[in-house]
């Protein structure tokens, strides 16, 4: 379980830091009509900003899931 924990958690992270480059990328548009429309085809979101605010939380919830994961092994090892 803890191996299945570490991976979610690493995958969390990754898709995390993905989103809110991808926000970011897509904040920067100057054109809004473009920035709109990028938002909603490339981010399935209103505005890059939600994306940015999504990604946050993605890779919050895998950091704390890491460190979860992190605090079984090591109250496992202790254990044995």
């Amino acid at each position: 379980m803890l191996t299945l924990g570490n991976i979610v958690a690493w995958l969390a992270l990754i898709i995390g830091v993905l989103r809110v480059s991808m926000g970011i990328f897509v904040a920067n548009f100057d054109d809004p009509a473009s920035r709109a429309a990028a938002a909603s085809r490339y981010l399935g979101s209103a505005t890059g900003g939600e994306a940015i605010d999504q990604g946050i939380k993605v890779f919050l919830f895998g950091l704390v899931l890491g460190i979860l994961v992190k605090i079984g092994r090591s109250l496992s090892q202790k254990k044995e």
